[in-house]
Order: structure tokens, then C-alpha cells, then sequence
């Protein structure tokens, strides 16, 4: 795993900024560092040693003849069947990295090469004879690559703060983002909060060539169920996919260990991987908030050690600014800190580390995917539950209105993902002035669009797999393990667990009438759970019944207590505040969680997170 940046050369004193540039990123690879310059491009790459472990390895990385230049940053699982096919070619290798075959694999097949790739990845080539740029982002954007043009210079990496040194860099705030965030809770489209910078979208390359940029995707998902099978064949293929996912995402020349909470996606993978330590995180004792007791039991159900550390309030609130900063944008997902401290926990012991992400988004594993015929409610005509809706949205805040809200709308209305914070009349109410950004239905449309004929698990989990899993869950999961110099790879996002996921009946993702559970009238992932309750010890196998956790954080509750409460309203009440919200809303929300009004928590959170984030990049003491 690694760091790359970059940049068309225009500039006299190139390899001082270079260096600097490479520098705001030393921690993605601390290992080594490399520089490419010449009169047209400078790379620069920083390296975290996970195969090959030889300076052999390190980056910027040429063929034969010198003639392409890699940078690259990533890991490819097939990369061993990949190399002997080219070299049965006629190409002649010197180093035994995944990298290498990229370059050789690029000159045998140019952009074809991507959809003979496993893995992750974001990695970038320059060709010196014709003067032209390639780059590309994996198949689930589980790495990230970014770009800007900023006058005459080209700029591309894998954090934004990379680019702050460069003398062309103008950093100015993309308020139309800031808009969008408010109800996303993270930047949902290619935009960032930086103007001018753009992401590379999962599954897309790019060229770029005489000041010319032209981007095309590679490859999609696409659902479509095979209905033949029996649910018990579909079991024994999930089992035999996953694992051999698993045995391809451990390939290394260093330790390999694994996170696990209670839930049943790490626990799978835990079990599968067989590593020889897992790693977890929890606050205080309360179980709501704790999973660190079943955490050892299943690791010591399974003959693996455990490693833990229980975050304390002092601890999370203090590693804020830090956090926000290492994200590049702003993130209100509170299980972001605590992802944080179990990467930092977790690089005590080992370099890379396996964690189940994706397997909610791949296999129908979020509780909302119930919704749609869940309730005797869905039922009732959609006018009449417009009707009432209508009149729900004009009555105060209580429990249950938002039920009806939300069902007085059509799944394309109001499902925008896992999270909808502000409405777009709250957000615009809220912001001082107003943006161009788009209405939330105007980001999701294209989506919603390419599946309009499937069933709405379906829809929901392709907006999901284009949306949340990108920009909130990916985003998290590389930033804050690549803070901690850690790398964290994710076997359930692989191409061919995804292969077969898509061929899943919709009722063996989410089913209502298999689930006898008066509290549980439906049963997610249920397919999977199967396949993990195969290979997880039966004293501790998690139920269908058991809630989800993830990494909960209890800010509903610190803040109405009174230390978190003045370190919230200092920012809600703060300059930066003032010069882009309305702060009277922002004290109203907080005064009003306070006085028990209402659960506004994650409301407060999410500016919150942006104004902290906005002080570590705008700020007195910004980053320049």
C-alpha cells in the first residue's frame, strides 16, 4: 500500500515541491520514497512494503526500455497468473511485485488491462514517447485517486493535501459541496469541498494528453438473478467464493491480522482468514457501545488472540481535528473515529489487516432494505399515504412521523442512501448564502436510472454500492487506516464475490417470510449469514436478531453533557460559523438536543465535522 502524487511539469523548481508534496502524504508509505522528473511530468510515490519487501519494489517503477513510468498504489490479488501470462508473451521481469505487472500489462494490452485485474487500486503511467497520462481507479473506488487542473499544471494523487504545496494550487472552499454534504453527510458526486478538485470515480480511467482529459468507465455491476438455484446452492457457492477471496486478499510478505466486532461480516471474515490476531474498539462498558467482550470470546473460540482498547471521551474529542484532517473531506459518520483508533491499535501489531466492508452493500445486509413491503402500511393506496404525510411534515417532531413521512414518498423520493440529514429546505435554510447544488433526487437519478426495472432491494443496494459504500464507507476505511500507516484490504470487494452477488434472488438478501422473530420480522444477508454460520463457532455465531452495531459512538448522549455541550457551541458560535451558517439554527439545534427536545445528534454532528474540518484547512493555522 502506498501514496501517489504528481504533476504535469511547468515549473522551475520541480523537485523541491515534489518532495514537499510527498512529504504531506509520508504517512500512506513511510518505507521509502521515489521521484520521477523530467521536462514534462514529475511523480512522486511513497511506499509501504507489503510484497516484495526489496528495494526491488520501490517506485516510480519503469519497463525495459524506460519508455513507461508507474506509480501505483494498491494491491493485485491475481497478479502471480498475470505475470507468467506475460512473460509467456515475451516480457522480461526483474522485480516479483504486483506493480511491475501493471507496466507490462499495460504495454500488452492498454486500457484491456483493467478488467483482467483483481484487486484494489489507483495507480497512474506515464508514457515518455507520446507525452500522455493513464490512469485508473478500481472496480469499488476502494482507493483513491484524485485531480485538478490549476492553470497550466495537472495535478493528480491520492490525498488532496498532497496537492497544498504545489504554487499553483488556489485552495478555496466548493460551497455547492458543502450543501450537498449537509443531507449526504459526505461529498456524493465526483466534486469535492476543495474547488476544482475532482475524484476519479470507482471503475473509471482516464488519459490525459496534450492539456486534453478524457474519462471513461471500464466496468459495472450488474444485478441479475438467477432464479434456478436453491437457496443451499447458493450457500455452498457463497462459502466457496468468499474463501477463496480471502485466500487471495492474505497474500503477503508481512503479517496479515483482522478487525472484528460483533457483527457477522467480520466475524466471517476473522474466522475464514485464520490470521493469528484481531483487533477491536469500544467505549466504556455499556454493550450498546462496547463489543470488545464478544470480541475475545469468538477470538478465543477460534484459537486467535484478541487485541483491544476502550476509547475514552478526553481521547476521541481530542483526536477530532486530526481525524477530520487526515479525511481530506469533511465526514460526519461518527464510526469514522472509532475506525481511527482500531487502525492505530491494529498497526502496533502488523501492516495489513482484513475488515468486512462491502458485504451490507454486496449482499443486502442494511435494516432499511426491509422497508419496502415491510409493513401492512405499504399497502395503502400511495395517494392517501401522500395525503397524510403531508399533513405529518406540518405537525412537531415525534416519534413515528417520520414513518409516515417517509412512506408518503416513492423509494426514488426518499431513499438517498444510509444517511438523509438536512432536507433541502433545511440545509438551504440554514447556509447564508445560496449555492448551485443539485436537489438530492437530481444526484441519484442516473442510478436509479440504469436499474428503473429491478425489484427496490435491488435499487437500494446499487445506490448504496455507487454512493454510501464510496463516499462515506471506502473514504473512511483508507483514510484512516493510511493515517496509521496500515493497510486494510477488504475481501468481501472483490470482483468475483460481486460476480455472484449480483445473480442472488432478491429474497435471499432480505427475506420476511423465513424469519419466525416477533422482533425481527425480516432476516438480512440471509444467504451469507448461512455461509458464515458454516465457518463461525456455534457459541458465538451472531443471530439474525441481533442488531447491527458497527462502531457506534455515543455523541447523543455526550452531547448533553456539559464539557462536549461548550466545545460544540464555541464552533456552532465561532467566525468560520458565522460566515456560512445561520447560527441561531445551529445554536437552536443544540440548545433543543439538550433540552431533550428531539434527538438532533447527528444533525450537529454533521456541521460539526465540517467546521472542524474546515479550521484544519481554512483556518488561522490551516494547512497551506
Amino acid at each position: 500500500m502506498c501514496g501517489i502524487i504528481g504533476f504535469t511539469n511547468r515549473i522551475e523548481n520541480a523537485k523541491s515541491v515534489l518532495t514537499e508534496m510527498m512529504d504531506r502524504i509520508r504517512h500512506r508509505g513511510p518505507d521509502a520514497g521515489g521521484q520521477y522528473i523530467d521536462a514534462d511530468i514529475a511523480l512522486g510515490h511513497r511506499r509501504l512494503s507489503i510484497i516484495d519487501v526489496t528495494e526491488q519494489g520501490d517506485q516510480p517503477m519503469f519497463n525495459e526500455d524506460r519508455s513507461l513510468v508507474l506509480i501505483f498504489n494498491g494491491e493485485i490479488y491475481n497478479y502471480q497468473p498475470l505475470r507468467e501470462e506475460l512473460i509467456a508473451a515475451g516480457h522480461t521481469f526483474r522485480t516479483q511485485t504486483d506493480s511491475e505487472v501493471l507496466l507490462h500489462g499495460y504495454e500488452e494490452y492498454g486500457k484491456d488491462l483493467l478488467n483482467r485485474l483483481r484487486g484494489m487500486f489507483a495507480f497512474v503511467i506515464w508514457d515518455t514517447k507520446h507525452k500522455r497520462l493513464f490512469g485508473a481507479r478500481d472496480f469499488f473506488g476502494i482507493k483513491p485517486l484524485y485531480y485538478a487542473q490549476m492553470g497550466d499544471s495537472f495535478l493528480f494523487g491520492s490525498e488532496i493535501k498532497g496537492f497544498l504545496p504545489h504554487p499553483d494550487f488556489q485552495k478555496e472552499l466548493n460551497r455547492d459541496v458543502l450543501e450537498q454534504y449537509l443531507t449526504f453527510q459526505y461529498s456524493p458526486t465526483e466534486d469535492t469541498f476543495f474547488a476544482g478538485v475532482k475524484k476519479l470515480l470507482p471503475a473509471h480511467y482516464f488519459i490525459y494528453e496534450n492539456g486534453s482529459m478524457m474519462i471513461e468507465r471500464y466496468w459495472d455491476i450488474h444485478f441479475d438473478a438467477d432464479e434456478q438455484p436453491l437457496l443451499g446452492d447458493w450457500v455452498k457457492r457463497i462459502s466457496d467464493t468468499f474463501h477463496d477471496s480471502v485466500r487471495a486478499h492474505k497474500i503477503a510478505d508481512v503479517e496479515v491480522g483482522s478487525f472484528l466486532s460483533s457483527g457477522v461480516d467480520s466475524s466471517y471474515v476473522a474466522a475464514v482468514a485464520n490470521v493469528d490476531k484481531t483487533f477491536t474498539v469500544g467505549f466504556g462498558t455499556d454493550e450498546k457501545y462496547n463489543e470488545i467482550s464478544y470480541a475475545k470470546q469468538f477470538s478465543k473460540a477460534i484459537g486467535k488472540e484478541n487485541f483491544s482498547h476502550v476509547i475514552t471521551r478526553e481521547e476521541f474529542w481530542q483526536m477530532l481535528p486530526i481525524i477530520q484532517y487526515h479525511m481530506d473531506e469533511p465526514l460526519a459518520d461518527p464510526a469514522a473515529i472509532a475506525l481511527y483508533f482500531v487502525c492505530r491499535l491494529a498497526a502496533e501489531q502488523v501492516k495489513v489487516v482484513l475488515s468486512g466492508e462491502g458485504a451490507d452493500e454486496l449482499f443486502g445486509g442494511y435494516n432499511v432494505y426491509s422497508e419496502p413491503n415491510g409493513t401492512w402500511y405499504d399497502r395503502v393506496p400511495m395517494p392517501i399515504r401522500r395525503g397524510i404525510a403531508s399533513a405529518a411534515e406540518k405537525l412537531p417532531a415525534h416519534r413515528g412521523l417520520n414513518f409516515l413521512v417517509r412512506k408518503g414518498k416513492t423509494l426514488e423520493e426518499r431513499f438517498i442512501g444510509n444517511a438523509y440529514m438536512f432536507s433541502p429546505k433545511e440545509r438551504k435554510a440554514l447556509l447564508k448564502e445560496p449555492t448551485q447544488a443539485p436537489d438530492p433526487t437530481q444526484v441519484t437519478k442516473p442510478f436509479y436510472d440504469k436499474v428503473k426495472d429491478a425489484d427496490p432491494v435491488t435499487k437500494m443496494q446499487y445506490l448504496d454500492l455507487h454512493l454510501w459504500m464510496t463516499g462515506d464507507i471506502l473514504l473512511k476505511a483508507d483514510k484512516m487506516s493510511m493515517a496509521n500507516s496500515l493497510e486494510l484490504r477488504v475481501p468481501f470487494l472483490d470482483k468475483e464475490v460481486m460476480g455472484l452477488a449480483q445473480q442472488i434472488p432478491h429474497r435471499y438478501r432480505v427475506t420476511h417470510q423465513l424469519s419466525t422473530d416477533e422482533h425481527t420480522p425480516y432476516i438480512t444477508k440471509y444467504a451469507m449469514r448461512l455461509a458464515a454460520k458454516q465457518d463461525t463457532p456455534p457459541e458465538t455465531a451472531p443471530t439474525a436478531a441481533k442488531k447491527k452495531l458497527g462502531f457506534p459512538v455515543p455523541i447523543r448522549v455526550w452531547l448533553k453533557q456539559d464539557d462536549c455541550y461548550e466545545t460544540v457551541r464555541a464552533a456552532f458560535t465561532s467566525p468560520a460559523a458565522a460566515s456560512l451558517f445561520h447560527t441561531d439554527q445551529l445554536m437552536t439545534l443544540l440548545d433543543g438536543h439538550r433540552a431533550g427536545k428531539g434527538d438532533f445528534s447527528r444533525k450537529i454532528w454533521t456541521v460539526y465535522m465540517f467546521l472542524v474540518w474546515y479550521q484544519a484547512y481554512f483556518g488561522d493555522a490551516a494547512a497551506a
